[in-house]
């Protein structure tokens, strides 16, 4: 391995708490990547690795950082990726290309477009209503860059971006800078109770339930994206030789860990004249992906196989008795931390 560091972004916040959102800490240590001070919220170093170095920060800043190269990988979601990606473009005329280069499975959420009872029955229904009745359309978001493509792509599909093309981002409630167009609001949270009481047209929420929208008795108009958490690079890493290869490492661990969660491995002896039974048993389920992994014996066979504990259609408790009552034995169960099937499971 290189004597180069890969400078990894790692996410404060409810990812970083062990009781909390995907519990980051406990994946890293798993793939094995240990950290210490990240706990604490910081300075967080890998303590096994010593070609990674940990960058803490907060993942509304990580696609900022990862377009101008302070950081080679960040671990943050989809949506704050995208919501700096937009602002690069809009504000500061600058095209950033971030590419998602593994997906975690975590912090799952949606973007969604909220509004009082309108009688709208969509987003475009919406806003014909409000550029018929307003000069100015205002909006309320903790991601305003993000509301305002949103808002600009339902304008162009009505035909009415030419009437509100201009634009400002502000902070909640300070003096419009615009006559006409769409301001937007960016606001530090409860955007919910901003809509409710008048203090915009719309507003961007994230959502996993909607249960406080519909609290609030809001209505959602538009799901703009949905969001997980994954590992973001700069393409532009790969062009490192070294670098690219440290990479290649952190993200094979990251999927080893990411594909064994939630199943587990099944051994098991079975008599040498049962095993053509037990093989189209396995076969017919699908439990074994080219060929089934056994040990052949004198007077038994040896068998493993990987079993989804979350498929309810073949239930674990199901396959451990059909194996019995095809005369297995010594049924042992065991957890599995990572499974990689081989490098080129990295779409590189």
């Amino acid at each position: 391995m290189s004597e180069q560091k890969l400078i990894i972004g790692l996410p404060a916040g409810s990812l970083a708490n062990p009781d909390r959102g995907g519990n980051l800490i406990q994946l890293l240590e798993i793939a094995g990547f240990n950290t210490s001070g990240y706990e604490t919220g910081g300075p967080s170093r890998f303590t096994t690795i010593n070609y990674l170095f940990g960058w803490d920060g907060r993942p509304q800043e990580f696609g900022s950082q990862l377009g101008v190269n302070e950081l080679d990988v960040a671990i943050a979601g989809d949506d704050w990726i995208k919501e700096r990606t937009i602002e690069f473009r809009l504000e500061y005329q600058t095209e950033i290309n971030l590419e998602k280069a593994l997906s975690l499975r975590r912090g799952n959420v949606k973007i969604v477009g909220i509004a009082a009872e309108t009688g709208a029955d969509d987003a475009e229904e919406f806003f014909r209503h409000l550029c018929a009745t307003k000069k100015l359309i205002t909006i309320v978001a903790e991601m305003p860059y993000l509301a305002l493509d949103w808002a600009q792509h339902v304008l162009k599909k009505i035909s009415m971006y030419d009437r509100f093309s201009a634009f400002r981002v502000q902070k909640y409630k300070t003096p419009p800078q615009i006559d006409t167009g769409i301001l937007i609001y960016e606001t530090w949270g409860k955007t919910e109770a901003k809509v409710k009481n008048g203090g915009a047209d719309a507003g961007i929420e994230i959502t996993q339930s909607g249960i406080a929208i519909k609290n609030y008795g809001l209505t959602v108009i538009d799901t703009i994206m949905e969001s997980e958490t994954g590992i973001w690079i700069n393409p532009q890493l790969k062009k490192d030789a070294a670098k690219n290869d440290l990479l290649k490492m952190f993200l094979l661990n990251l999927y080893g860990v990411v594909n064994a969660e939630n199943k587990v491995m099944i051994l098991f002896n079975v008599p040498n004249d049962t095993v053509p039974e037990i093989e189209k048993y396995l076969s017919d389920n699908n439990l074994f992906a080219d060929e089934p992994t056994k040990n052949v014996g004198k007077y038994f066979t040896e068998f493993s196989i990987q079993v989804n504990t979350r498929n309810r259609e073949i239930p674990l408790a199901k396959v451990r008795y059909e194996l019995a009552r095809r005369k297995a034995v010594n049924i042992d169960t065991i957890p599995i931390e990572s499974s990689i099937q081989g490098l080129d499971v990295l779409d590189f």
